[in-house]
């Protein structure tokens, strides 16, 4: 050990943002551990030189009247033939040397530098990744645990995702080798790395992924206000413009539907409905109940409850398969939504009436 330690050392102060006094304060506590582990349980304490590299070892024994561990004690009046002024209590250094401690020391070095440098790295892999919670990540399927249905992902800089059932499209299949998108549900530091978990069911996926098609969207002139989705089925997406001149509706769609079709496409033919969103309750909740046509909305704002009219062909549209359009126009207005077709409707207006 020299000042070729101390030169690499600086080194990886430069390259890496190491500190080289946390180096060399992480290789003096571990050449403690390895003289004790080589050389007996002694205190001691290791020194290296800042200035040359050189590393010295002081053995580290307690003054004391009678000596009874001598590795550990030493008796003052043995103490002070080299330090007159000690006194019982205080700790006596004498500098150790082994012949072969150099050769342990250098391994020891190494082993830490090696470690750090893993480590910093991780930090550095974990502060990127951690950055990116929220976003979108492209990724290519790099295996699957059959047992545990999970499927691992390369995002590069030999970081692998995970990909959970929960988090997977019901239906889709991802085979080895292919590129997908991903939205990055959390990042966790672990000893190995950061644990990168990833979604394909999020909302937030189809809204990064509007993002990424929309450039309105991304210039802020067209806002996505809500987003309700029921992954692999349907989606419902509700838009507004903050420019009159730009229809929010028609630059989700993109010319001959090319963008919303991009999106559809990522996400494996998904439905996705795109809807105006509007500051009037009933005229969003009318809105996104698209396709169908709605005759009226009466809202109530103790409950928050939206009673809906619709012609009698379009009930069964306005409701949707097993209830999905009702529910996902639910979710994306916040609203409990309460569907009548316009024959119930005045049913039940004329049963009042008669009753009143």
């Amino acid at each position: 050990m020299n000042a070729e330690l101390l030169r690499a050392l600086e080194d990886l102060e430069r390259e890496r943002g190491i500190g080289k006094e946390i180096l060399l304060q992480a290789i003096e506590a571990a050449l403690v551990s390895a003289y004790r582990r080589n050389f007996g349980g002694q205190n001691v304490r290791v020194l290296v030189d800042r200035e040359t590299g050189d590393i010295k070892v002081y053995s580290q024994k307690t003054v004391v009247e009678k000596v009874q561990d001598p590795r550990l004690e030493i008796s003052l009046e043995e103490a002070r033939l080299s330090n007159p002024t000690i006194q019982l209590g205080d700790i006596f250094e004498v500098e150790v040397q082994h012949r072969e401690f150099g050769r342990i020391a250098a391994q020891t070095a190494k082993q830490v530098v090696v470690q750090r440098i893993r480590e910093a790295e991780r930090g550095v892999m974990y502060e990127e990744f951690s950055s990116r919670e929220g976003e979108l990540i492209s990724a290519q399927v790099s295996r699957q645990d059959r047992a545990t249905r999970t499927i691992y992902l390369d995002v590069g800089k030999g970081v692998e995702a995970i990909l959970p059932p929960q988090e997977q499209i019901p239906g889709e299949v991802l085979v080895e080798g292919q590129r997908i998108r991903a939205y990055v549900v959390e990042v966790r530091r672990t000893p190995k790395g950061p644990q990168v978990t990833c979604s394909r069911t999020h909302p937030g996926l189809l809204r990064r992924l509007f993002e990424l098609e929309v450039p309105e969207i991304h210039d802020g002139v067209v806002e996505l206000k809500a987003i309700a989705r029921e992954a692999g089925s349907r989606s419902k997406a509700a838009v507004y413009s903050r420019d009159e001149n730009v229809d929010p509706v028609g630059a989700c769609v993109g010319p001959k539907g090319l963008r919303v079709e991009n999106i559809v496409k990522e996400l494996q033919g998904e439905k996705i409905d795109i809807v105006r969103w509007d500051p009037d309750p009933a005229v969003f909740v009318a809105n996104a109940l698209s396709p169908a046509k709605v005759l009226r909305v009466d809202i109530e704002e103790n409950g928050r409850v939206a009673r809906v009219v619709v012609p009698d062909h379009q009930l069964s549209l306005a409701i949707g398969r097993e209830g999905q359009n009702a529910r996902l126009a639910a979710k994306l207005t916040g609203w409990k939504i309460d569907i009548k077709s316009e024959s119930q409707a005045r049913a039940l207006e004329e049963g009042a009436g008669a009753i009143g």
